[in-house]
């Protein structure tokens, strides 16, 4: 292991922080180990610095907590161990072309993203992959077992994995940031991703952990706390749009280019197709509740 590599150890569970906390493009590597068997919850970049005692030697089986460049970053030091991945993200993590699919972003930003995912993220897909359905389970020996609970929004098969009876969850990229929550891919949803957040607190939990930037909660107000802020950037961003609306009526274009998610002019080939699909979310919610009129391409308030 990389000597400045922090950890913490919870029950069966360790922890090893990525840099700055895991923010992206790190993360934050899990490992339950069971009586019987040792399992890592996606392989984040701070797998590579892991050492072979902790890392390819040690880990028997994979499972996915949902499907990203950043979570993949280990799969080609573990090319003999099974991954679980759930059944909406499984032909992302099988093939190149799932991926592109998973993505949905124009051709010309894809391609650039194949190169960034061969240079920095160690891509190795997986086409031995293996489906899991909401509310699969895994039993590690020594009483140890892990569940999966489907919370779809930021992925099509995004879900939490809870190790039970520890009551430990991974809730993996609802990653309670200052950010707020991602939902700019092809198989991303907004509706779905609210109804995750609402359901968030119902898992049988006393520590969260997240994929990224903060890491672990072990005190349920301090959780609660940042999942509403969290969950408030919605409508901090909805709030936003509508006073971009009320200035003037705006296109989809007019209305990327002036930096919903990202600052105007954000690098990154991709970046311009994120916001498009986020800003075409709130839209979507916002015609449906008679908020928004869309004509000629363009869209205003209702009067």
């Amino acid at each position: 292991m990389h000597p400045d590599t922090p950890s913490a150890r919870f029950g069966p569970v360790t922890v090893y922080f990525g840099e700055k906390s895991g923010k992206y493009p790190d993360g934050n590597q899990v490992i339950v180990e069971g009586g019987d068997t040792v399992v890592a919850f996606d392989t984040p970049k701070v797998a590579n610095r892991l050492g072979p005692a902790r890392f390819d030697d040690a880990v028997e089986m994979v499972i996915l907590g949902h499907v990203h460049e950043d979570h993949l970053c280990g799969l080609h030091r573990l090319p003999h161990a099974p991954v679980h991945v759930h059944e909406r993200d499984v032909e992302a993590a099988r093939s190149w072309d799932g991926l592109r699919r998973h993505f949905g972003y124009p051709a010309p930003a894809l391609d650039a993203f194949r190169h960034k995912l061969d240079t920095e993220f160690s891509y190795a897909p997986r086409p031995d992959a293996l489906a899991y359905a909401d509310g699969a389970a895994w039993d590690l020996g020594g009483g140890v077992r892990v569940r999966a609970v489907h919370l779809p929004g930021h992925t099509a098969g995004h879900c939490a994995l809870v190790v039970e009876p520890a009551g430990i969850a991974f809730i993996g990229d609802i990653d309670l940031s200052t950010f707020g929550p991602y939902y700019g891919d092809a198989t991303s949803n907004l509706g779905d991703f609210r109804r995750s957040l609402a359901r968030l607190p119902e898992l049988d939990a006393a520590v969260w952990i997240t994929s990224h930037h903060k890491g672990v909660y072990t005190e349920r107000a301090a959780f609660e706390e940042a999942l509403r802020a969290y969950t408030a950037r919605l409508d901090e961003r909805e709030a936003g749009l509508i006073e971009r609306l009320r200035a003037a009526p705006a296109s989809l274009d007019d209305l990327a280019a002036g930096g919903f998610l990202y600052p105007p002019g954000f690098p990154g080939p991709s970046a311009q197709a994120i916001e498009k699909r986020s800003i075409s979310q709130h839209l979507d919610e916002l015609i449906a509740a008679g908020r928004v009129i869309a004509q000629d391409d363009r869209y205003r308030l209702r009067a």
